[in-house]
């Protein structure tokens, strides 16, 4: 049986989630990356996309939008801005979001802030993602 760590995950707004887990794998600026328990100690910023949570047999999927995380050895814990379950999104509003900013991106005019319309499609694909795979 795989050794559990403690899995810290807080908002502004709330504890999302506070449970012992196997695995959790998420995206960093540096690449996707998988966490177990004795990991070695390292802190690195989150990049949008889908986090999931290993307990037993079970994997729980959110959509994890910005942060950072810090690893012990045997606690994780991670400080996101957003973090999202699949049935707290609403997929309309993401697909209109992930509109938007293509159109924002295809116009790549002088008004546009790219980085901020990037970051925009990139929240948006995570929450379709996360919807998809509840």
């Amino acid at each position: 049986m795989a050794e559990k760590f403690k899995l810290t995950i807080v908002t502004p707004d709330r504890e999302f989630f506070n449970e012992e887990a196997d695995m959790v794998e998420f995206n960093t600026t540096e690449g996707e990356i998988g966490v177990y328990a004795g990991h070695a100690p390292l802190t690195v910023i989150v990049k949008p996309g889908i986090l999931a949570i290993t307990q037993g047999d079970t994997v729980r999927n959110a959509a994890l939008h910005a942060g950072f995380v810090q690893i012990l050895p045997q606690e994780i814990t991670i400080l996101a801005e957003i973090i999202e379950w699949p049935g707290e999104i609403d997929e309309a509003r993401a697909n209109a979001a992930k509109q938007r900013a293509e159109g924002r991106l295809a116009e790549r005019g002088g008004s546009v802030d790219v980085a901020r319309a990037e970051a925009a499609l990139m929240r948006s694909i995570a929450r379709i993602n996360a919807v998809k795979m509840k």
